[in-house]
């Protein structure tokens, strides 16, 4: 398991564009974790840490797409009807137990292996039964059937010896499911990064709690728990912390010994009474980058003892953006993830927007179809960073980048769905 250098969050005081911020972040990071064998069953949403290569082909033997005929095409009458005597039959897992001849037919039945033929010949055409008829053994059907129809050939999916996944990739179903096709009962996969969190002030309560005047609920703490997940890091909830050195220093040692990560928002301030930046300073090193990146404020990045550290905004969107654009490609990164690339469209635009120049602004959007059946992106009425509904609201963020001063209505955009941030 590798161990990050003692400065490598440091990094100039300067406004940082986010593409730099990006750039840096993943030329000096490494993965923090070992890897683990894990079955199928467990694992999606995991990183793979190994290069997977077919064993076999896939599929094993030429076999039949549809419920049909197998026919030699060379017994085609070209042009007119054919016809020709039905003399057997194939099933998936029994398949005809003797050559199949010229100038017959096999009923033949979707996933059966297509029959061997004599003098190294084989059927390679399958006519799919809606389009025969059947009268007294004999099978007819119209011309125009084509050389290969209905007829999945051995290997078309995978080939013996093709790379099939790399190390590094995100697992989904389909990733599964195809190293289960190969007969994959288990991948290796990296260890799930261990990531606690925890909110601090003595005006955060619990939801559910009764709140007093200037008190407010915690919404950034879940919030960030959940993106945490879908991230595929294991989480440990370390509450609201009191807003006292002694506590902060107890709690968050034990976890620098115990977890690969710690997160927070809101908090980790320049101030004299921020107490979470002096013990992260004092048991470590803390850094505040200001990324000219709106909504957002400058996020901390350093390291308590040897264990990364992350201080988000604390307004709930600026937590959830600088999450997406930040935290998530750190923590994917620390988990032995491969760079991500994340997909990006481009719609018109619902709304006229003005922004400053040389800062990158994400604006919560949602998807509309106008009359014509072009994408339409439709914006929030507001535009604060406290405003969680927006979000709620939104399906992306349309990208503004740094030297973009306005858009009007009807601009061509880009587009970032939340599918691609991980939402």
């Amino acid at each position: 398991m590798a161990q990050l250098t003692d400065d490598c969050f440091a990094f100039g005081g300067n406004l940082t564009k986010v593409d730099e911020a990006l750039s840096q972040l993943q030329s000096i990071l490494t993965p923090i974790v070992n890897s683990e064998k894990v079955s199928l069953e467990r694992a999606l949403n995991r990183i793979l840490a190994e290069n997977v290569v077919a064993s076999k082909n896939v599929p094993a033997d030429n076999n039949s797409a549809v419920d049909g005929f197998s026919i030699y095409f060379d017994d085609v009458e070209l042009g007119t009807e054919t016809r020709l005597p039905v003399s057997g039959r194939a099933i998936a897992g029994i398949p005809l137990d003797r050559p199949q001849n010229r100038g017959e037919a096999i009923q033949i039945l979707t996933g059966a292996v297509m029959p061997n033929g004599p003098d190294n010949m084989r059927p390679d055409t399958v006519v799919m039964k809606e389009d025969c008829a059947i009268d007294n053994g004999i099978v007819s059907f119209p011309a125009g059937i084509l050389r290969g129809s209905n007829c999945r050939l051995m290997g078309e999916d995978v080939k013996l010896g093709q790379p099939i996944l790399k190390e590094g990739c995100w697992l989904r179903p389909q990733e599964i499911g195809l190293a289960a096709s190969i007969g994959r009962s288990q991948l290796l996969v990296m260890r799930q990064l261990k990531v606690a969190i925890f909110s601090t002030g003595n005006e955060v309560l619990e939801p559910g709690s009764q709140l007093f005047p200037g008190a407010i609920y915690d919404s950034n703490r879940f919030t960030l728990m959940h993106q945490l997940k879908s991230a595929g890091c294991r989480v440990k909830d370390l509450g609201i912390l009191l807003d006292d050195p002694n506590i902060l220093s107890n709690a968050l040692s034990s976890a620098a010994d115990d977890y690969d990560l710690i997160i927070t928002s809101g908090g980790v301030s320049t101030g004299d009474e921020d107490h979470v930046r002096k013990v992260v300073e004092k048991e470590g090193s803390l850094y505040f980058w200001r990324l000219a990146i709106k909504p957002g404020r400058p996020v901390a990045l350093g390291q308590l003892k040897d264990t990364p550290f992350i201080g988000l905004p604390g307004n709930p969107v600026a937590a959830m953006i600088t999450f997406m654009q930040i935290a998530r490609p750190i923590i994917l990164k620390l988990a032995g993830a491969n760079d991500p690339v994340r997909k990006s469209f481009l719609v018109q635009s619902g709304f006229d927007y003005k922004k400053k120049l040389d800062r990158r602004e994400y604006v919560r959007v949602q998807i509309k179809t106008d009359e014509s059946g072009k994408l339409v992106a439709e914006k929030y009425e507001r535009d604060g960073a406290g405003i969680l509904s927006s979000m709620v609201f939104a399906d992306g963020l349309v990208e503004l980048s740094e030297d973009i001063l306005c858009i009007e209505k009807g601009d061509i955009v880009n587009y970032l769905p939340f599918s691609e941030l991980g939402l």
